[in-house]
């Protein structure tokens, strides 16, 4: 690569040194370094980037393939400063798996990706809440690509419905015309959009499985969007229609019951999904399919709360929100 096909710009970063013992160790600097762009690179100067549960994770050692020193970050939203022909000054948002895991990601003044990583940023969408797409979307989206596209008569059942995988399914199964069951571990309402209106269920209050099949004439749920993991393994396979597919992204407890022969007898299917394993390119694909139903406004970003918003020398904090569980959506801001 000559000179010439290279561009360099200083950027202002935030910088994770060593693994930390637990999210109150983590100890983030800002420092400025830089960064360089390929012929086949876009340079983006970043609006507003998202903090994700497995910034957190990856920042207190529980990936072991995530190096240090390193940029956290998976998510963001910004305009193009450099890159091919009729790129420049396309707004766009895009996320990772591997950005601000095995490379520096997004917590950062500016960042290079690929040049189909990215998507454009409807005009009706903040630059935060384009920052706050990415992770939750993408793995709602690729775990309904690899289990099959939700169909109308078809019905959902997703457990841990208030997450914001769980909205971000609920909104995808709805816009698709399915018929969408959510379940809750206490009584309160579902929080975010849908195109329709859904049936929750209090998991503390009846058993869910013995309620999904009420609530179906006995038949199921087509697909149960399983976004706890194994607290819920048994009531969401016992969940399942003939030919159910249940679709898995979390677990607390690696080790649960598995009943092989209601699983062969059921014709059931199991999908893990780990967007860690997805590309910025390969992301960039799943956005895609998800771009129409945001410029048509069946799916929505989520609302960003003004006191979640902090600027890059304010990361530790953000950092401690989300491992603190926040439910707001927390975004950084250069």
């Amino acid at each position: 690569m000559s000179p010439a096909d290279t561009r360099t710009v200083e950027a202002r970063c935030v910088r994770l040194d060593a693994k930390a013992e637990n999210a109150a160790a983590i100890a983030p600097s800002v420092e400025r370094r830089m960064l360089t762009c390929g012929p086949n690179d876009l340079l983006i100067e970043v609006k507003a980037a998202a903090v994700n549960p497995s910034d957190v994770k990856a920042a207190t050692g529980l990936m072991p393939y995530a190096v240090f020193p390193r940029t956290p970050g998976r998510d963001y939203a910004g305009v193009v400063i450099d890159g091919p022909a009729g790129t420049i000054g396309r707004e766009v948002f895009g996320s990772s798996g591997d950005l601000g895991i095995r490379r520096d990601g997004t917590h950062a003044s500016h960042l290079v990706v690929e040049a189909d990583a990215v998507v454009e940023k409807p005009k009706s969408v903040s630059w935060e809440e384009a920052a706050g797409i990415g992770v939750p979307f993408v793995t709602a989206m690729e775990g309904f690509r690899r289990a099959g596209v939700p169909k109308s008569g078809e019905t959902v059942l997703v457990f841990g419905v208030n997450g914001k995988v769980g909205q971000a399914a609920v909104q995808i199964a709805t816009w698709q015309g399915a018929r969408v069951v959510g379940v809750v571990r206490k009584a309160e309402a579902y929080e975010g959009h849908s195109n329709a209106p859904i049936e929750v269920i209090d998991a503390s209050a009846v058993d869910a499985a013995t309620r999904v099949r009420e609530l179906t004439g006995g038949n199921g749920a087509d697909i149960v969007f399983n976004t706890v993991g194994d607290p819920y393994f048994q009531a969401a396979h016992k969940s399942l229609a003939l030919r159910g597919r249940q679709i898995l992204i979390a677990a607390i407890d690696r080790i649960v019951q598995f009943n092989i022969l209601e699983f062969y007898r059921g014709q059931h299917t199991y999908v893990g999904i780990d967007t860690l394993g997805l590309s910025s390119a390969a992301t960039g694909a799943v956005l895609h399919d998800l771009g129409p139903g945001f410029a048509g406004g069946h799916l929505r970003p989520f609302p960003i709360n003004a006191n979640a918003i902090y600027p890059l020398e304010r990361a530790k904090e953000a950092y401690v929100a989300v491992a603190g569980s926040s439910r707001d959506r927390v975004i950084l801001k250069p």
